[in-house]
């Protein structure tokens, strides 16, 4: 034995070698780890699994970070009065008031008709709710005279502008989900008002459910100027009798034969009759009423804001989320609030006179026994939902059904959001797939790369455990800084695999493999920890960065640094074992090698029938490979001596090609249209071409070195050329040769300089420089509309003009819902004028997908042709209003919808292109191929 595994090296007596030795030694503890961490990891993953009866405990999950300010928003209303008068006599005192509260960083306010709204700024550092605490105390400390009699002001929702996480409209709908009429705006808008919108609030998480669109209905008393001045009444008197007329009195209590009594007088306004009767005045004991000085009616309260869906206008609100919450998970409890407050929302019936008359209809509801219609010639609602409701559905009259209200959803970030970590789960198994194809190439061991591979979950799952325990909230760019690192990840247990093979094969027949275990892996210990350790020091300066940058950048230099350092504990700890047991140990017994072997065959058994039930090829031909797997180890005596030296290169090139065909299938880089041959040629390519440029510089490295260390002034040429275009790239030619003087610039034959010259502006167009951008472009599958009118437009044109608009927007194909809003919702985090549209388009994706982001496969049959149409069985036209054809046709069943199949093709919901052939005297089109196309 070498004298080498007798005496243990430096390496193995540091603090990492003994740390490696532990874990060798105690291959039990180590396994309850990592099953702790698997279990803790599986609990607070973003990701929305569902795990049985393991409680969960995610990560607060949203799709973009907030890099709003620290603000909180002190809002007053005040009823009819002019920006100016706003300004003068609430918002300066205000603003003034609140430069005294603590840790304010600045103060920005607005004056609108009728409101105020001040943004207090406070330090980063500012805790959110101490500092709402502060600005309650100064607001309940402030002078009487500071603000107008009768107004108050208030703190603004616990929540930013990103907390806007849903929105939805109040619609009527028939039993089968269709549109149906029936409601008026000032009915839907009380619904929201008084059923919706406190349903919605006690949903956990809500900070506020602010209500748009329709109208409010209010008593509006019109005073008759002649008649007061007939009864010598003032307009002060009218307002008293009205403010006056909807209080209760209490007057105590009254004794009355042992039985105590409260007397009040009641005096709650239920109709316009009401306040008519109140008294104004009374002149020589003959009291003067309400109407006979007034006119009092029902009407609409004014607005400053509406809302419109898909050309129509609409009632709606927003859902905002609480500061802090998790917006995944307030989006789930508000959609579980809405399905238990559905069946409890009103319900109408809806005649269709087209179809019959009203004395039909008196005569049908008379054999019935009930009358037709109640109250103002409407329909007796109650007592014909009652005779619906008895009666099966199939058996109702076609000229009658019935509307409910129902919640719509306008714009839902769950989408997002769930695509967000759909892309990060898709992102981390193509990654495995990929380390699997390189690590077998390249290192040539299968055992290896299913160590490594099974590696970047684990250190993923440990980036989730400390994100919730330092409350790094995941989003889009923390998640992010997880698959940035996965590269590192994989290179840590890369160098550990390929140094203890290495060892293992140099190591003679008769030295303890746990010692060379242990040695290889000691070995290369404190360098893997040097270079992640300065990988994490790299990033401390993204650490240091404030405000938006900060909030931007900070969660993806964590998650960076989490997953990194979990890469390293699980490359010390948890590798060195594994490579010990998956290296090293052999099964000796015949016996217990047959009953490993039959284990295995049953479980690629299994595997098989479920691919097959399922109808996955790709699971199938993976039961195939394993299968093949155990009938070799099996059958491996019997195997020719020749055949079994090439076993393990045949063993290798199968994986790849399986390993290839999964990624190939997953990833799809040419797009479903062009089918998995062709996807998977192309990855095998890349992939080829990658590794096969990767080889070469391995093969021809001995000789490139010897070049570039003889020729070092002209291998130092190509950085420095690498280097100029760089900047040149980077920075833009103009502002790269800007700090020349003007006459090197560019001088002229006769000394002169000219501004203009060929190579001057050659090198502007060639290196104009690279754009700059703070935040990075996101998909949504919406776009955002903002047009502004002219600042008097009133709310009658500049809802006209919504109106137009939406219904353009709508009569897109590619289009799904239009909503537009104008003006302001009853909100203190929307002070938006008139004059400011808002529309929010909801486009289809290219293919119907699941909630994931993963398209879905439909059943096709490849014969034929059929006119194109969208997922809901609606014809699809060129811009011309053409009708064209697709080849081939998806299945559809009864009620004309998509039957989903596994083993069939993704349906495009997008227009195809228009080929000329098909349509003779028709130019082609080229067809919607992306969003730029749709907008």
């Amino acid at each position: 034995m070498s004298d080498l595994y007798l005496q243990p090296s430096a390496e193995q007596r540091s603090p990492v070698g003994r740390l490696i030795r532990f874990c060798l030694t105690n291959k039990l503890v180590v396994v309850l780890l990592v099953a702790f961490v698997v279990f803790w990891g599986l609990r607070v993953a973003p990701f929305d699994w569902d795990l049985g009866p393991l409680p969960r405990a995610p990560v607060p999950t949203d799709a973009i970070p907030d890099i709003g300010e620290n603000q909180q928003i002190v809002f007053t209303d005040w009823p009819g009065r002019s920006p100016q008068d706003v300004e003068d006599q609430i918002t300066r005192n205000l603003s003034r008031a609140m430069a005294g509260v603590p840790h304010v960083k600045t103060i920005r306010s607005t004056s609108m008709f009728g409101f105020s709204t001040i943004f207090v700024i406070f330090d980063e550092g500012v805790d959110f709710y101490w500092s709402r605490s502060r600005l309650l105390e100064k607001l309940n400390s402030l002078p009487e005279s500071t603000l107008p009699e009768g107004v108050r002001a208030m703190l603004g929702p616990d929540a930013t502008g990103l907390g806007q996480i849903f929105w939805y409209t109040l619609e009527g709908r028939d039993p089968q989900g269709n549109p149906a009429r029936g409601w008026d705006l000032e009915e839907l808008r009380t619904i929201q008002d008084w059923d919706v919108r406190y349903a919605l609030l006690a949903a956990a998480g809500v900070s506020e459910v602010a209500s748009g669109g329709g109208f409010v209905r209010e008593y509006q008393v019109d005073v008759d100027a002649d008649a007061m001045r007939a009864y010598g009444v003032t307009l002060m008197e009218v307002f008293e009798a009205v403010k006056g007329s909807n209080i209760d009195v209490g007057a105590g209590t009254i004794e009355l034969n042992r039985v105590e009594y409260t007397i009040r007088g009641v005096g709650f306004v239920k109709s316009p009759a009401d306040i008519e009767g109140s008294v104004v005045a009374v002149r020589d004991n003959v009291p003067i009423r309400v109407a006979q000085v007034a006119r009092v009616t029902l009407g609409p309260s004014p607005r400053r804001g509406a809302l419109d869906r898909d050309g129509a206008e609409a009632v709606g609100g927003v859902v905002v989320a609480r500061f802090g919450s998790n917006p995944l998970a307030v989006i789930k409890n508000v959609k579980a609030k809405i399905a238990e407050i559905a069946p409890s929302l009103p319900t109408k019936v809806v005649i269709d006179r087209a179809q019959i008359s009203d004395e039909q209809v008196r005569r049908f509801a008379a054999e019935h026994g009930f009358a037709a219609y109640g109250d103002a010639d409407q329909p007796n609602h109650q007592a014909w939902l009652a005779l619906l409701r008895g009666t099966p559905r199939e058996q109702w009259p076609a000229w009658i059904t019935t509307s409910q209200v129902t919640v719509v959803p306008a714009y839902d970030r769950t989408g997002l959001i769930y695509e967000t970590l759909g892309t990060l789960n898709d992102a981390i198994g193509q990654e495995i797939l990929i380390t699997a194809i390189v690590v077998v190439l390249m290192i040539a061991n299968l055992r290896s790369s299913v160590l490594i591979g099974g590696m970047m979950p684990l250190a993923v799952l440990v980036c989730f455990i400390a994100m919730k325990t330092f409350g790094v909230d995941a989003n889009i760019v923390a998640l992010s800084g997880i698959v940035i690192a996965i590269g590192t990840i994989v290179d840590m247990g890369i160098v550990l695999c390929e140094n203890v093979l290495r060892r293992l094969q140099e190591a003679p027949p008769d030295a303890p493999r746990l010692e060379v275990v242990h040695h290889a892996a000691s070995e290369v210990g404190s360098a893997v920890l040097t270079a992640v350790a300065t990988t994490v020091v790299g990033f401390l300066p993204v650490f240091a960065m404030t405000g938006a940058e900060g909030k931007l950048f900070r969660p993806l230099a964590f998650t960076k640094t989490f997953a990194l350092i979990a890469s390293i504990v699980i490359a010390l700890t948890v590798i060195p074992p594994l490579a010990h047991a998956m290296f090293c140990w052999r099964i000796s017994s015949r016996r217990t090698r047959a009953g490993v072997y039959a284990v295995l065959a049953a479980a690629a058994a299994g595997l098989a029938g479920w691919g097959l039930w399922q109808g996955s090829g790709l699971m199938v031909a993976s039961a195939v490979a394993a299968g093949a797997f155990v009938a070799y180890g099996w059958l491996r005596h019997r195997v020719p001596e020749r055949l079994r030296k090439a076993a393990p290169l045949l063993a290798n090139a199968a994986v790849v090609l399986l390993v290839g065909v999964l990624l190939s299938s997953d990833w799809e880089p040419l797009g479903p249209q062009h089918g998995a041959v062709r996807n998977f040629l192309f990855v095998a390519m890349l992939v080829g071409g990658i590794m096969g440029l990767f080889g070469l510089f391995q093969h021809f490295y001995r000789a490139i070195l010897s070049w570039c260390l003889a020729h070092k002034l002209a291998f130092l040429a190509i950085p420095s050329v690498v280097t100029v275009l760089g900047v040149f790239i980077w920075l833009g030619f103009p502002r790269v040769m800007g700090w020349l003087p003007r006459g090197a610039q560019a001088v002229g034959i006769d000394g002169q300089v000219v501004r203009s010259t060929t190579f001057w502006v050659g090198g502007s167009h060639i290196f104009p420089g690279l754009g700059r951008e703070f935040m990075p472009p996101l998909d949504e599958g919406s776009y955002l509309w903002m047009p502004t009118t002219m600042a008097h437009a009133s709310i009658g044109e500049v809802l006209d003009i919504v109106s137009r608009q939406d219904r353009a927007f709508a009569a897109i194909p590619e289009v799904e819902s239009v909503l537009g809003k104008l003006g302001r919702m009853d909100s203190a985090l929307d002070p938006a004028p008139i004059s400011m549209i808002e529309t929010i388009v909801n486009y289809r994706s290219e293919y119907v997908t699941d909630p994931a982001g993963r398209r879905v496969n439909f059943r096709y049959d490849p014969q034929g042709q059929e006119l194109a149409k969208d997922a809901e069985g609606r014809l699809l036209t060129a811009p011309d209003g053409v009708n064209y054809y697709v080849r081939g046709q998806f299945a559809r069943d009864g009620d004309g919808r998509l039957i989903a199949d596994p083993r069939g093709r993704p349906f495009r919901q997008w227009r195809p292109s228009l080929e000329a052939k098909l349509n003779p005297g028709r130019a082609a089109w080229a067809g919607v191929r992306s969003p730029d196309d749709i907008w």
